[in-house]
């Protein structure tokens, strides 16, 4: 069994470097070409790899995860993640297309910003690249994890010892790959890796519900054992919810507007005008990729209950129907469905992370005058070092991929959410209220995690920490902008 789940893993690992071959060959000759694939994306392949570097293993691990253990409600996260891509994809993304390339030719979020507000230039770019690298080591380490929970679960015992745990071992070969084809071929192999990876997944989480279903498994199941765990409303989507639990829920979607690894998609869309194209086709490939990741969680559950299946950890619901219900080749596919939604976004953190270092800090203070050839190669080794800091916090087994993910994306959200969305629309704020509503954004996040405020808040549940840094973030830039504007401007 598990020797045809290694054929088609295999199968999928040769075709992602050889992927990554192709766009080296195709694109790493300078920046624009190694961090934005020449602005050249087609509509489709851009849709795409902006949904698969956002959905990560949190789509197929977190998710149904959290639905198989709390029941509907939790599907709250997706509805609001939803209403926020529609958001992001209409307001942000025909904007920063145009206005990134009239402002300078940028090709990162923080050389934009510095393009935008001159002023300030050197302090956006710097502080956004510390904030970028800050949170994107956290986010990549979310992804490792789901990676090592895989091998960990589908292959204990099987893989070779290598002196170290499947989990770690599963962590290392994750990285290993990605790093492979992300080094080589830049923004282009991730990009195009994505698409693929996107059909990957979507498919697969089509499949897996309707086979737990079509083979005579009763969703009342999961609903009764819940109700026997003291969760009388499993299926019921406004079972115990409060408003701090619905807000806290749907604000997801407030991250959307400042994911400088989902954002920097639209920068590389090859004109304004298939903007509307890519955003029908990555909102559909949304829209049915959530409905399924819901399905596994809910019709996991059921599964579970009327087999007597044991699933110690509910985030590995995905992996464990995959290796009872299917063929080993096909289970091979599902597990290489789930490495897509990994390796999609571990990718796309780490290039962008790189293009920071690279862009905002290398040739910022240290080589101004460095070559093409040279800042290339300078994102390499930026890609490698942010990857082995990932690899480092992602080394512990117990944690949660939902967590890590919830952490970072509320940290992103906040800092640059309202700062992308004024910057773009508002042409009265200043480089000052930029840069006060990147810090007070920030600040308040890390801030309101350290206080244990996102668990317990005043006696109650705890509040997700985007609320109040979007909120902060957002005040920060009205209040600073309107103190610093010259007199008649």
């Amino acid at each position: 069994m598990q020797t045809g789940t290694l054929i088609s893993l295999a199968a999928y690992f040769i075709l992602m470097l050889g992927i990554g071959l192709y766009a080296w060959r195709k694109s790493t000759e300078d920046s624009e070409g190694y961090l934005l694939g020449g602005r050249n994306l087609h509509p489709a392949v851009a849709a795409l790899s902006a949904g698969a570097s956002d959905m990560s293993g949190w789509l197929l691990l977190g998710l149904p995860g959290a639905l198989y253990a709390a029941g509907l409600v939790e599907a709250w996260i997706g509805i609001g993640l939803f209403a926020g891509a529609v958001a992001n994809w209409i307001i942000v993304a025909p904007r920063l297309r145009q206005q990134t390339e009239e402002l300078g030719n940028a090709l990162t979020i923080p050389q934009f910003l510095a393009n935008r507000f001159p002023d300030k230039a050197i302090a956006l770019r710097v502080v956004s690249a510390i904030i970028i690298v800050l949170f994107f080591t956290v986010y990549t380490a979310a992804g490792l994890v789901g990676g090592g929970k895989l091998f960990e679960t589908a292959f204990a015992g099987l893989l070779p010892d290598a002196g170290m745990s499947d989990y770690m071992l599963g962590i290392w070969i994750t990285a290993g790959v990605v790093l492979a084809y992300t080094m080589i071929g830049g923004f282009l192999a991730v990009s195009l890796t994505d698409f693929v990876q996107g059909c990957i997944m979507v498919v697969a989480l089509v499949i897996m519900p309707l086979v737990v279903l079509t083979g005579g498994t009763d969703l009342a199941l999961a609903a009764e054992a819940a109700r026997a765990a003291g969760n009388a409303n499993y299926l019921n989507l406004f079972s115990g919810l409060t408003l701090i639990g619905w807000l806290s829920a749907v604000t997801w979607g407030l991250g959307y507007f400042g994911q400088p690894h989902i954002i920097v998609r639209f920068m590389a869309v090859r004109s304004v005008a298939d903007v509307k194209v890519a955003r029908n086709i990555g909102l559909s490939w949304m829209l049915v990729a959530l409905i399924g990741a819901i399905g596994v969680g809910i019709a996991g559950r059921a599964y579970a209950e009327a087999n007597g299946v044991v699933v110690e950890d509910p985030e590995t619901t995905f992996i464990v129907l995959a290796t009872l219900l299917f063929h080993p080749l096909v289970t091979g596919f599902l597990l290489a469905a789930l490495l897509a939604a990994i390796m999609s976004t571990i990718s796309s953190q780490l290039l962008v992370s790189s293009s920071s270092l690279t862009e905002d800090f290398y040739r910022l203070f240290l080589r101004k005058e460095a070559s093409e050839r040279e800042a290339v190669n300078v994102g390499r080794i930026a890609v490698l070092l942010v990857a082995l800091a990932a690899i480092a916090i992602a080394a512990d087994p117990e944690s949660e991929v939902l967590g890590l993910v919830a952490n970072a994306w509320a940290g992103f959200g906040a800092a640059f959410g309202p700062l992308i969305l004024f910057a773009l629309t508002w042409k009265r704020m200043t480089g000052a209220g930029a840069v006060a509503g990147l810090v007070t954004g920030a600040g308040v996040v890390m801030a309101w995690i350290a206080l244990g405020w996102n668990g317990a808040f005043l006696g109650g549940p705890g509040v997700y920490e985007i609320i109040p840094g979007f909120i902060a973030s957002s005040l920060a830039i009205w209040l600073v902008s309107n103190a610093t504007r010259r007199v008649g401007s």
